[in-house]
């Protein structure tokens, strides 16, 4: 019995694995505008969405750390500890160092595209196994929670 299910198996993945055209036996190719959807997603580390660029406060702006820990509060905590910690989704520690903020602001901004098209994110999803929901955040309220989410690792905040 378990030589015919591994006989099946074999030859359920070997039919499987073809990369043919069943229709002309030729080679299937991505049409050209797959191809320049996908180097113009190409991984920059800066994820999918509106953020291209992201200005940094140094020293942070006390007032974004303040709303950015009261926003952190109310939509992350449940989730997210400020350790190192996993809990539903990956602890915040050392984020900053691992992400680029424009990658930060654009999973909280565009979670389900990122999750959908994005590598570290998908990576994050396989990781955690739960999809991280979508909190409808303003551009302006993620710019706060990246600088909070900075004062959490370490960096200075203004006076």
């Amino acid at each position: 019995m378990k030589k015919n299910i591994l006989i099946i198996t074999v030859l359920a993945v070997l039919f499987s694995c073809g990369n043919e055209n069943e229709n002309t036996g030729t080679p299937t190719e991505k049409p050209k505008s797959m191809l320049a959807e996908e180097s113009a997603t190409s991984d920059d580390g800066k994820g999918i969405g509106e953020i291209k660029e992201v200005a940094l406060n140094n020293p942070l702006n006390p007032e974004m750390v303040k709303k950015g820990s009261a926003i952190f509060d109310m939509k992350c905590a449940a989730c997210h500890k400020l350790t190192d910690q996993r809990v539903v989704g990956p602890g915040w520690k050392g984020l900053t160092e691992r992400r680029k903020p424009e990658w930060i602001m654009n999973m909280i901004t565009n979670v389900d595209v990122m999750l959908e098209k994005d590598p570290a994110a998908q990576a994050l999803l396989k990781e955690c196994l739960v999809r991280m929901p979508n909190q409808n955040l303003s551009v302006g309220d993620a710019r706060d929670v990246l600088e909070f989410a900075f004062s959490n690792d370490g960096q200075t905040v203004g006076k």
